[in-house]
């Protein structure tokens, strides 16, 4: 056994008490503690770094999205509003010239849809058309295609009736009376609000018809107008709706059982109706040189400051003349379709309620339009029989929406 001088001088001297293990290690400690410090409030600044770059990421990730939003919606404004309205214009223009012309419109409105339509059903594949394979048999389309050719002819050939542009735009704004009636004939339901609506609708087309009728009745007994009795425009006006409404329901049949293909839809409804144009070839080769023969517009190119064009090329441009009519033509066709553009994008990121808004306020700024440029006077009647149609319009639109999300939630 040690003694207890061995076990001291093993151990510690006596009188020496060991220092406390914190005493001893202090400096070291101390250091740690210091450079632990810094390493903290160097995490802290770059996480708070790291914060604020994810919020300024996050802040510009919802500015650029609210920014491509407003871009995308004032491309469909624009398409529609710009589009729309510059269509009416232009084919005001023309109407008011050669009001016989409405066929040849149709023809190359519908040739210009087919050949862009093209490029969607384009499929390099399958040749020798090279067209995609068709989700819904041909034969389907064939009534879909006469409907469709028979509703556009009529519509553009009342203007040969003594139609103006504003009461076309009225009365064909009243398309959901003849959708009721023959929605009940095919055994839909309908509530008593989309009824009330449907009667205002009526007694407001038929209020414009009359009124507008009465107005044109006297000034043809003063002027002495030898034009076509305005009641035929109505006759086919009417005619036009009715055959609307049915391929409305037989279009809605078409995309329940097939799926909604309207791409398709469009292109077939289009480019199968142009051999239907062949009985009508005399009539459009004769509409087409009257508008050939129209006032010129003159381009003077060679006065623009910047373009720098002079000599042979500045006088050349400048002694460059478009009848007037052929230029109007083919800006109804270009805005036409820049007006299906802007409705079916809205209809693709928007519900049935808002394009139907949308498409009555664009019909109203049409109308005013068409008062403002072209000096149209309508009559009191006409005017109070316009507003309850758009507010007719719109009460059908709201109770049919209000409607569908009962029926959404109920399932």
């Amino acid at each position: 056994m040690s003694s207890p001088a061995t076990t001291r001088r093993r151990g510690q001297p006596k009188g020496l008490s060991s220092p406390p293990m914190e005493k001893m290690d202090s400096p070291a400690r101390g250091y740690d503690d210091e450079k632990t410090a810094d390493q903290a409030a160097n995490g802290m600044a770059m996480n708070r770094h790291a914060s604020s770059e994810k919020s300024l990421q996050t802040a510009g990730r919802i500015v650029a999205g609210l920014f491509s939003q407003w871009i995308t919606v004032g491309v469909m404004l624009g398409l529609i509003f710009g589009g729309c309205c510059s269509n009416v214009y232009a084919l005001e223009a023309i109407i008011k010239v050669e009001p016989a012309s409405g066929t040849l419109l149709t023809f190359v409105q519908f040739l210009f849809v087919a050949v862009t339509g093209y490029f969607s059903q384009f499929d390099r594949s399958r040749p020798p058309f090279f067209l995609q394979q068709n989700k819904v048999p041909i034969r389907r389309w064939i009534i879909n295609i006469v409907l469709f050719f028979s509703i556009n002819v009529l519509n553009n050939h009342a203007f040969s009736y003594d139609i103006s542009v504003p009461v076309h735009i009225i009365l064909r704004s009243g398309g959901s009376i003849t959708t009721m009636v023959a929605g009940s004939l095919y055994g839909k339901k309908y509530s008593r609000i989309q009824i009330v609506a449907v009667v205002l609708l009526t007694f407001g087309v038929i209020t414009a018809a009359w009124s507008d009728s009465q107005s044109k009745t006297s000034s043809k007994a003063t002027e002495g107008s030898d034009k076509p009795a305005f009641g035929t425009g109505l006759v086919v006006l009417f005619v036009a709706q009715v055959l609307s409404a049915i391929m409305g329901l037989y279009t809605e049949e078409t995309y329940k059982q097939y799926g909604p293909h309207w791409r398709e839809n469009l292109f077939y409804s289009h480019l199968l109706s142009l051999p239907l144009f062949l009985p009508f070839a005399p009539s459009l080769i004769r509409q087409f040189r009257k508008l050939a023969n129209s006032p010129p517009l003159s381009l003077p190119m060679a006065q623009l400051p910047g373009l720098g064009l002079n000599g042979d090329v500045g006088d050349g441009l400048s002694k460059l003349q478009i009848p007037s009519q052929l230029a109007y033509l083919v800006t109804n066709v270009v805005t036409q379709y820049a007006c299906i553009r802007g409705v079916n994008l809205l209809a693709a990121v928007s519900s049935a309620l808002t394009v139907t808004i949308v498409l009555n306020i664009r019909k109203l700024v049409s109308l005013l339009l068409s008062i403002w440029l072209f000096g149209n006077r309508l009559a009191v009647g006409t005017l109070v029989g316009a507003i309850i149609v758009f507010g007719a319009g719109g009460l059908y639109s709201l109770d049919s929406r209000a409607k569908t999300s009962r029926v959404q939630k109920n399932s």
